[in-house]
């Protein structure tokens, strides 16, 4: 059995591992457009920090294709897919065969519409290579402008600041992680953001740079002008789903996929940030795009793969981080539309120093997000995964006490 793997990421590699566990003498074929090791893109942000050097990204020993028995194509994009002759197309025209075909291609970072791009020290922040060139271009930089208030926005906001650099960021939206977040926990962070040194513009967006080679100003819709050494982008990512051939294989934002990862095209899967399936919380079609998401659906994609069977629940958004003082825990559909239907229970504020809030459907907890208190995070993800009904009055799950115990009686 020949299998393709187009992506090396996590989704990639763990699926390449998972195969080679149940086939010791599969044909693996990996391909990737980069040419460095397999590693952690959540690390990026600790490297630019300072708080780790680049040789920690690698997930991966340097012998991991040999000892896996992989073969890999590094440094060469895949540039389409030929599905009614099971070929891979690479952009130097070369064809690669397959049986089973896994699209781990991941995600692009989203484009930004704006005059100037072509100025020196403006970075996105999704690849080792970003890290690098973003690391290399602190020397001499004083003031940095980072672009989008999501997760990619705050980390780089919050390297920068802590190498010493004064930081702008500029939201589209209201208020910082509006992704995440409802309007209350929100304004809690951006009063974090603050008053911990970082100047925050929010409703604005950059419609040009100006420089001399080098960006020296970041100009927005507002007329304002900011003066920057260095601008960062973080406005999101986009499934990376320009080989795939439409008509062919289902796509919508991302590359369609069954509880077994498969594409509507028999014999090709998909799995990671390019694969759309069923969001626990939200019960559509949905794209998760996060790291241990990405290393779940990889491995069961390997199995499946590999001939045996196995069933994936679906994704679900979460995340846990550090705002400075601010403990933030996120999981599910925490910002339900108006006509959804959902109930919303809502405690604490910025006065009472903690904030939760509960979201539910009928009798079945479906978002939560928590600012500080947030030891019961864990049992309000396992209510959410696993759909169970609340039996005792909801408004138990928004005390300090509660725990799972109180479920079962």
């Amino acid at each position: 059995m020949k299998h393709v793997i187009i992506g090396n990421g996590i989704a990639g590699v763990c699926a390449a591992e998972a195969i080679r566990k149940l086939d010791a003498t599969a044909d693996i074929t990996l391909i990737g457009d980069e040419t460095f090791p397999p590693y952690s893109r959540p690390m990026i942000s600790h490297v630019l920090d300072g708080s780790q050097p680049h040789g920690k990204l690698p997930i991966r020993s340097e012998h991991f294709y040999d000892e896996q028995k992989i073969t890999p194509l590094l440094g060469r994009r895949a540039g389409g897919i030929d599905v009614a002759n099971r070929q891979v197309l690479l952009a130097d025209d070369a064809r690669i065969d397959f049986d089973r075909l896994l699209i781990a291609s991941g995600a692009d970072p989203r484009p930004l519409k704006a005059e100037g791009l072509d100025h020196k020290n403006i970075f996105y922040m999704r690849t080792q290579d970003h890290a690098k060139q973003l690391v290399a271009a602190l020397d001499g930089a004083r003031r940095a402008v980072v672009l989008g208030g999501g997760l990619v926005g705050f980390k780089a906001a919050y390297g920068l600041l802590k190498r010493g650099l004064a930081v702008t960021m500029l939201i589209t939206s209201g208020y910082p992680l509006s992704m995440q977040v409802d309007e209350t926990a929100g304004h809690m962070i951006l009063d974090e953001l603050i008053r911990h040194g970082l100047t925050v513009e929010v409703g604005v967006s950059v419609c040009a740079f100006e420089g001399n080679g080098s960006v020296q100003a970041a100009v927005t819709d507002a007329g304002t002008r900011l003066p920057c050494d260095m601008v960062i982008i973080g406005k999101g990512v986009l499934p990376c789903r320009t080989l795939i051939p439409r008509g062919q294989i289902e796509v919508d934002l991302g590359v369609i996929v069954d509880e077994h990862l498969q594409t509507s095209a028999p014999g090709i899967f998909a799995a990671g940030d390019v694969a759309e399936m069923v969001d626990i919380a939200r019960v559509c079609p949905w794209v998760n795009a996060l790291w241990p998401e990405a290393a779940c659906q990889g491995r069961v994609a390997g199995l499946n793969m590999a001939g045996r069977p196995v069933a994936y629940p679906g994704s679900l958004s979460r995340n846990v981080m550090r705002v400075f003082d601010l403990d933030v825990l996120t999981v599910g559909n925490a910002n339900p539309r108006k006509d959804s239907g959902c109930r919303v229970l809502q405690a604490g504020g910025a006065a009472q120093g903690y904030y939760r809030r509960l979201v539910l459907r009928d009798d079945v907890l479906v978002g939560a997000v928590m600012i500080n208190r947030i030891e019961q995070g864990g049992v309000l993800r396992s209510l959410i995964e696993n759909r169970m009904p609340i039996r005792l009055p909801p408004e138990r799950l928004m005390t300090p006490g509660f725990n799972f115990g109180q479920l079962l009686l």
